[in-house]
């Protein structure tokens, strides 16, 4: 056999056992599945200490071709804005979807801003530092004429954070491997500002006053595992 013979056949082999490989570890049931409901309107509380809801302000609607593909993705999606006792307003959105497999996965900002003709201005990773776990976040600035809106969001694939699309990719194949398809969820709070420093202190500070309002299984599932749960 020659030496090209062989190489045509060795790729042959090795592309056989990847495909083999991709069968047997091609997921079956949905995490979603084995937890407990999750309901968006239920586990995001109206009211938290100093912030409550006025649905005078609805978040700003995305366009109607936006609109399908968010459907196609997420079986649930919450908008709200809250005023705090000082007259501050946060824009929450969250959506989420049981199935964050490839064909589905979580429809990120910096898509889906400049779909609707935002311009994205700043884009850097962050955090926000809760008492038991820290939350790896994106941050970025959208304008749009003299809009300018302050970002701050994160991806939970299952129960972990996925900070880029690629640790999104890779916290989906752990799942598989174990042959389950990881639900997913994106949460966004924004407002409108210039100030894009003095907004990312503002989204830090409302974020952890969700956390502080939420159960344990609702803060697990919207926030990530506690340090020493994801270490272990």
């Amino acid at each position: 056999m020659t030496s090209s013979r062989r190489k045509a056949l060795t790729v042959c082999v090795a592309s056989a056992a990847a495909l083999g490989c991709a069968h047997w570890w091609r997921p079956t049931q949905r995490l979603a599945d084995r937890l407990p409901k999750f309901d968006l309107e239920t586990a995001f509380p109206r009211t938290l200490d100093g912030w409550g809801v006025d649905d005078r302000l609805p978040v700003q609607l995305v366009s109607p071709d936006q609109k399908a593909v968010l459907d196609q993705i997420y079986s649930q999606t919450l908008s709200r804005t809250y005023v705090s006792s000082e007259g501050q307003r946060i824009m929450l959105s969250v959506a989420y979807g049981g199935d964050q497999s490839d064909a589905t996965r979580a429809h990120r900002p910096e898509v889906c801003y400049p779909a609707q003709g935002f311009q994205i201005k700043d884009d850097h990773s962050g955090l926000i530092r809760l008492a038991d776990r820290t939350v790896h976040t994106r941050r970025l600035v959208a304008v749009q004429g003299g809009r300018v809106e302050p970002i701050t969001y994160w991806v939970m694939v299952g129960n972990q954070v996925a900070v880029s699309g690629t640790e999104q990719k890779l916290r989906q194949l752990a799942y598989s491997t174990r042959g389950l398809i990881p639900d997913g969820m994106l949460v966004r709070i924004s407002n409108i500002s210039p100030d894009a420093e003095v907004s990312y202190q503002l989204h830090q500070a409302f974020a952890q006053q969700l956390a502080r309002s939420l159960r344990a299984p609702e803060l697990d599932r919207i926030f990530g595992l506690p340090l020493s749960s994801a270490a272990s």
